[in-house]
């Protein structure tokens, strides 16, 4: 029981020391923590301002509904404050529509959710509402519990709504519009960072000694690399969202030169990781108990571990122009070394044909290593571009 509580506290510290970096982060420097306080001032700022219109100014009857649907308008791209506006005002029509039409014909609430709740909860799941369709049962279920159903009421708690979702989306859209460039850069960043890394710690790993278990953990760091790269692309896609229906022109301008550059970025990363798989998962085949390949031998892996560090330092000068400075001297490193990594590609080619002609039975550990490595040296033949490139 006493361990359970330490533990307990601990993991409580944890949680409030990384809220603490979180915090010191924000006051920091601009990212992703900073724009996470950005949108909360922001959706506490519309709940304030929609309560105020509706309750000291028009003196609605409802005023909690303006503040309720302005709040959560407040979304992370000014497109999907506006769509999903109108799906939930459109969910909360039809649940406040229907449950005064039950509660005026049946005269008891309980009758009235009987019939209504399974209608609006199945009406919830209709592709067009997203994910405001749940909203319908809220406001039936607001609708019959409060007061008595009527016209008058029912009006009203549609205008509050609709007032609600004007000054949600309007709030997001004319006070620091939300765009999502730097996830982009940063994710791409750190999938350079983290593909760079594990190609140097293979070549030193096969330069050197490794075993299954090592090779294991190789496999495990691409398949994390496949993961960031997805990432990646998630993060991409926002940045394309961030523009639609964004009022900042020279922001949206930004996004959009940047979207087919980063877009070219991660699919060489994508092909990065695929290469980064498939070699790592031909090691854990060539040296488990019962080696479904052959294990490579010294002779074989110290060209290829030199190959995969002129891949790394290849990879590492694509990224300084993609994310960093772009200038013509990198620009040049980067050519230099893809015409190292396509030399020795061919050294290696010459090697382990040899080899494998010698020895027919490793032909399909060197035909897929080969394969591999083919596919790499001509992705990063292409220099990456810059988002100065896009259109």
């Amino acid at each position: 029981m006493v361990r359970r509580v330490v533990q307990a506290a601990g993991a409580v510290r944890g949680q409030v020391l990384a809220a603490g970096r979180a915090a010191r982060r924000a006051w920091q420097r601009p990212g992703r923590e900073r724009d996470l306080v950005v949108q909360s001032l922001k959706a506490a700022l519309a709940a304030v301002v929609a309560w105020l219109i509706a309750g000291r100014w028009l003196h609605a009857p409802l005023s909690f509904i303006a503040p309720w649907v302005a709040v959560v308008l407040v979304r992370t791209t000014v497109y999907q404050s506006f769509a999903q506006g109108l799906q939930q005002l459109g969910a909360i029509t039809v649940g406040t529509v229907a449950a005064t039409a039950a509660g005026m014909a049946l005269g008891v609430p309980a009758a009235a959710m009987a019939v209504v709740l399974p209608a609006v909860l199945l009406l919830g799941n209709w592709p067009k509402l997203g994910d405001q369709g749940t909203y319908a049962a809220t406001a039936a279920l607001f609708t019959l519990t409060f007061g008595n159903p009527s016209v008058d009421v029912a009006v009203a708690r549609v205008l509050e709504s609709a007032l609600g979702a004007a000054v949600g989306v309007g709030v997001n859209m004319l006070i620091l519009p939300p765009t999502h460039l730097r996830s982009t850069e940063e994710s791409v960043r750190r999938v350079l960072e983290e593909a760079t890394r594990n190609l140097r710690s293979v070549a030193e790993g096969l330069a050197d000694s490794w075993d299954h278990r090592r090779a294991r953990e190789w496999e495990e760091w691409a398949r994390r690399l496949f993961r960031l790269t997805g990432q990646a692309r998630s993060a991409l896609e926002w940045s394309r969202e961030s523009t639609r229906l964004n009022p900042d022109r020279r922001r949206r301008a930004q996004l959009r030169r940047i979207q087919d550059p980063y877009r070219r970025t991660v699919s060489v990363l994508e092909h990065l990781a695929e290469y980064l798989t498939d070699l790592t998962r031909t090691l854990t085949e060539a040296s488990g108990d019962t080696p479904a390949l052959p294990r490579p031998d010294a002779g074989s892996l110290a060209p290829y571990a030199h190959f995969l560090h002129q891949v790394a330092d290849a990879v590492d000068t694509y990224g300084q122009i993609t994310t960093g400075d772009d200038d013509p001297e990198a620009r040049a490193r980067l050519r230099r070394a893809v015409e190292d990594v396509r030399a020795h590609h061919d050294r290696l080619r010459d090697l382990l044909t040899r080899r494998g002609a010698a020895d027919p039975q490793w032909m399909a550990l060197y035909g897929s290593l080969l394969t591999d490595a083919r596919r790499l040296a001509d992705d990063l033949v292409t220099e990456p571009p810059h988002p100065d490139d896009g259109p």
